[in-house]
Parts: C-alpha cells; structure tokens; sequence
C-alpha cells in the first residue's frame, strides 16, 4: 500500500496518517510507531531484516516465465516489472543464515504481480524446498500473494498441487517447514504452501484467506466480522501458530531454527531452552 503525501524527507502511514521522518521508519522496519501497522516490504527489504549480512546465496536466478496461454502484453509487463523490482519473477530462494543457523528461504515479492503464483513462482518454491530436503536443511517461506496468476491460466493452478507435493516430500524425510505469512496472502498460494507449515507465523495484521471478504458475503448472504480475515481474527480460529511483531521476527526464527537442530534438547527427550 502506498503511503499517503508527506514533507520531504518523511512518509505518513498508510493505516493512521501519522507522519514519521525516513530514517526512523527505515529503523523500524516499515512499521508505524503509533498504530504498529507493518506496511509491505520489497524482497531485498525482507531479506535486510532476516538474513545475516553476505550469506543469502540464491538459488535460480535466471528463471522467468514465459507466456504459456498467449497473453496480451504479458512479456512486456513482465519486463517492466523485472526492472522495476531487481529480480526476474514474484520469489526470491536461496541459502542464508539466520544468527548463524542455516536454511533456505523464498521471498515473495507483492510489488511483482502482487506476488502472484505463476509456473516459475511454483516451480521456484518447489525448487526450494527440495533444495532443502537434499541437504537436510529446513525451509522459510515469506509469503505474499494476490493468489494463482490469471495471466497464466491452468498452469498456474497446477502450482498448487505441485508446491504442496514438495512440502509433503519435505516433511515425509523429517525437514522443517515454517511459514511466514504477511499481507496479504490469499488464493491459491493460501490453499497450498502457506498453510502447510510445521509451523505458521503471521505478522501482525496481515490479510489471510481464500476469496475476497464481499465475494463470501455475497455467497453465503451474510455480514462478516470487520476484523475478518486478519491474522488476529485467523489466529482466533486456529489456523496460525503465533503473530510475530517484524522486529521480532529474526529472532523468532533463530529460536526456532536452533531448537530443531539435530541434537539439541528438543530431539534428545530433554526440554528445550
């Protein structure tokens, strides 16, 4: 979401209007100080406060789609979009450390397509995740998505069953899977990967469903919840494990990470600290 105008050199937030100088929104990760609303990141901004600075190694960085239904303009918007976000497709993969643990991890990138899910989005998280099951590592997906790309077509929805047979491999050889999911996560890329986690984290706010909130009223003739679909709300219900604060995040997956290490308290019977 954009931010509303403001005096040079400051940004208003999205959600309140509050205005706040640039160096301290940078600080703080994107997230407004007074009403702690957690405005998108860009992949490179995700990895920033993530990763440890020089290890991130990514993995296929040359794939981009094609145009397999014949589109119109779909390659030049492609184009565009390539260089307006530094990357070729809505997923960043790679190696990184976090504090120090190893694992892969994809970035989806919502100011790409709005991280849409075409054929090389779900053939890079597929990509991923087996990387990580041959060398035993575990897996963090940031997700963010406007859901199946309609550019497209079928093989987009075949990304579904896909990613979901990558997280199933995954799991069946005993690797971690964790699922981060920020705002806004729905479709397809909400009824495969991003809910399929060992473990699933949210930001706090983050817009979580399948289809739209005014579709399903209409469907079912019935007003929703205001605070419906939010990762609040979803938690509430039991489909998310923990809302994680951005500045928290790292952290929190370092926890994680170390805690299902082999050999750590955790797999010796012992209490984990």
């Amino acid at each position: 979401m954009d931010q509303n105008p403001a005096p040079s050199g400051h940004v208003s937030c999205p959600h309140c209007g509050t205005i706040t100088d640039i160096e301290t929104f940078q600080k703080a990760h994107k997230v407004c100080g007074k009403c702690n609303y957690h405005t998108r990141l860009n992949w490179q901004e995700r990895l920033a406060c993530t990763t440890d600075p020089g290890s991130f190694k990514e993995l296929d960085p040359g794939m981009e789609s094609k145009n397999p239904i014949g589109f119109p303009d779909y390659e030049s918007k492609i184009g565009a979009l390539q260089g307006s976000c530094k990357t070729r497709e809505a997923v960043v993969t790679g190696e990184l450390t976090i504090k120090g643990y190893p694992a892969v991890i994809g970035i989806m990138d919502s100011y790409f397509m709005m991280g849409s899910m075409g054929s090389v989005v779900g053939e890079k998280i597929t990509r991923a995740l087996e990387h990580g099951t041959a060398k035993k590592l575990p897996v963090i997906i940031f997700t963010t998505s406007g859901g199946a790309r309609m550019q497209e077509g079928i093989f987009s929805l075949m990304q579904m069953a896909k990613t979901s047979g990558a997280v199933a491999r995954h799991n069946e050889a005993g690797q971690l899977y964790i699922s981060v999911i920020t705002d806004p996560t729905t479709g397809g890329v909400t009824a495969s990967f991003a809910t399929l986690g060992d473990i699933i984290i949210a930001e706090p706010g983050a817009l979580i469903g399948f289809a739209g909130k005014r579709v399903i009223q209409d469907t079912i003739g019935q007003k929703l919840p205001d605070r419906f679909q939010t990762a609040e709300f979803v938690q509430e219900h039991g489909f998310t494990d923990i809302i994680v604060p951005r500045n928290e995040m790292r952290d929190m997956l370092a926890r994680l990470l170390k805690i299902h290490l082999p050999g750590t308290a955790m797999f010796q019977g012992k209490e984990a600290v």
